[in-house]
């Protein structure tokens, strides 16, 4: 038995279908199980309803469990430290204390490569560079890994830390998603600096992969990352033009004039209440030289990553059917 948080998220709706395919039952955790009629399709899933600040409802969730997987969390370009805060800190100290009086095997917790923060341009990124953090989410991100590395060294929890990069594929309406993939399809196609920075990509599946693969072989204690091979925004956008078929015009947007038009945003966001569209957050992601090595996974976990240009194609797809809620191959 595995109890998921976070299982009606991106991540979520993929991870699901592959844990019922490999044998496994499960518990979900969902705040509104009456939004989420789908999960009723899978015979091996429970839901418990509550969310990571209920901690009757996590201790219902978990108990008898062999494993968690705590892939719950917030995560917005923009938002309020104290949400951050509440969901991902306290959250994960209450999803936790729940596992360790549980008494559970494995305790899979979801982290992000962001956390990193502002990358030195100069160096590639892997489990050992020290991470900064450089807005509300990413320090919510930190703070809730180290209490997973304290609860493993201090109370026993057998803990496995991912890494994932930037989330894309089908059923992603956010971030990624949005920058590389809707908004081009619409004809927005923003390349700052000529496109030189480099991002983080990580085809949802693979994370997918990361985490059949750390609930099987992860070492206890460890923190992979788990990514496709770094791609320059030029060469993201290349391949996504070529397998969409896109000849829209690219907008070469110099810094300044990118971080001028997210602080106009940000202002009028303070009015509007509402998410701007290019948010100031954005730097630390867009802005960056993201080498991220997946080396460690690679040769301990066996994660053999998605070329960049296969998930392009099955996420333009994806968009081209009308974004449908369901795919039939990621039912049980």
């Amino acid at each position: 038995m595995i109890f998921v948080t976070g299982g009606t998220g991106f991540l979520g709706r993929h991870l699901i279908p592959e844990l019922c395919r490999a044998g496994f039952n499960l518990r979900v955790l969902t705040r509104r199980p009456a939004d989420h009629p789908w999960l009723k399709r899978y015979p091996r899933l429970a839901v418990v309803e509550g969310d990571l600040l209920d901690a009757d409802a996590l201790l219902k969730g978990v108990d008898g469990c062999r494993y968690v997987i705590h892939a719950g969390g917030m995560f917005r370009f923009w938002g309020d430290e104290n949400a951050f805060s509440a969901t991902n800190i306290r959250g994960t100290e209450n999803m936790l204390n729940a596992a360790a009086r549980a008494g559970v095997e494995r305790f899979i917790h979801i982290s992000t490569i962001a956390v990193i923060g502002h990358p030195d341009p100069a160096h590639v990124i892997d489990e050992t560079y020290p991470p900064r953090p450089a807005d509300a989410y990413q320090r919510s991100k930190w703070q809730a890994e180290q209490l997973v590395m304290r609860a493993y060294h201090e109370q026993g929890v057998p803990v496995v830390v991912l890494r994932p990069g930037a989330y894309y594929g089908p059923l992603g309406h956010y971030a990624f998603n949005r920058l590389f993939f809707k908004d081009p399809m619409r004809g927005i196609i923003m390349q700052i600096n000529g496109g030189r920075y480099i991002i983080f990509p990580a085809y949802i599946a693979d994370v997918v992969q990361g985490v059949m693969k750390g609930l099987e072989c992860g070492r206890l204690g460890a923190v992979y990352n788990i990514c496709g091979d770094w791609i320059s925004h030029k060469e993201a956008f290349d391949i996504i033009c070529q397998e969409a078929n896109i000849r829209w015009p690219r907008l070469l947007i110099p810094d300044w004039l990118g971080i001028t038009t997210a602080r106009f945003l940000e202002a009028l966001a303070l009015v509007t209440r509402q998410e701007p569209f290019w948010p100031l957050n954005l730097r630390s992601y867009v802005y960056n030289n993201w080498r991220v090595s997946s080396d460690k996974a690679r040769r301990e976990l066996g994660f053999v990553p998605t070329d960049f240009r296969m998930g392009a194609r099955a996420t333009i797809a994806w968009y081209r059917a009308g974004q449908p809620d369901d795919l039939p191959e990621l039912m049980c």
